[in-house]
Order: C-alpha cells, then sequence, then structure tokens
C-alpha cells in the first residue's frame, strides 16, 4: 500500500489549499510555491505514488486529468496564449511528493524548461 501523502489530506479537505476544481476522480488547486502566474497541480483522488504506477483501471482518473486541465486553463485566460503540463516521475524526474500530480503553467512565456 502506498504511503498516504499532504495531497491526501488536500483531497479530504483535512488541511488548507486553494481548490480550484474537485469531482470523484480528480482534484485540483494552486501551487503553493508558484513558478509562473497561473500554476495549479491536477492530482487524482486515488493515491497513485508515480506514474509508473498507473493502472489500466486508473485511465479515467488519467484522462480527466487532462480535461481539467484544459477547463483550467481556459478559465486562467492563459489557454490562447499556450501553457505548459508537466509530469515528473521519481527522483531523477524531479518528483518530490509521491502522488502522482500535474503542474499546469501559464501566463508568461516558459521558455524551453520551467522546473528543471
Amino acid at each position: 500500500m502506498a504511503e498516504e501523502t499532504i495531497f491526501s489530506k488536500i483531497i479530504r479537505r483535512e488541511i488548507p489549499a486553494d481548490i480550484v476544481y474537485q469531482d470523484d476522480l480528480v482534484t485540483a488547486f494552486r501551487d503553493i510555491n508558484p513558478r509562473a502566474p497561473s500554476h495549479m497541480l491536477i492530482i487524482p483522488n486515488k493515491l497513485i505514488p508515480t506514474v509508473n504506477d498507473i493502472e489500466a483501471d486508473d485511465e479515467a482518473a488519467m484522462g480527466r486529468m487532462f480535461t481539467v486541465a484544459r477547463k483550467l486553463a481556459e478559465e486562467e485566460g492563459i489557454a490562447e496564449n499556450g501553457y505548459r503540463l508537466i509530469m515528473n516521475c521519481n527522483n531523477h524526474g524531479g518528483q518530490e511528493v509521491y502522488h502522482i500530480h500535474m503542474h499546469l503553467l501559464g501566463g508568461r512565456p516558459l521558455g524551453p524548461l520551467l522546473l528543471g
């Protein structure tokens, strides 16, 4: 069984977060250390430690992460000019919290690399 992370507590609203979207599959909230004017994290409500741990029955949540990213980008006014979606996997990939999450970043030109 995967170890619970701070994200599990955010999903259950046990600790404060600026939640911008939540449904039965995913939760999205603003990053507490934003790297761009718009920086949100989109996470599956199910604790999946890394991309390597995704199973076939997780496909609905993974797809929902992308449709929520599109919705949030539109709401933030960054869809037209563009935005970046980033998922890190394990230590060498830069993953810090072992509950998979997608970074949605935009609001300014991001250059060739943002989170490295």
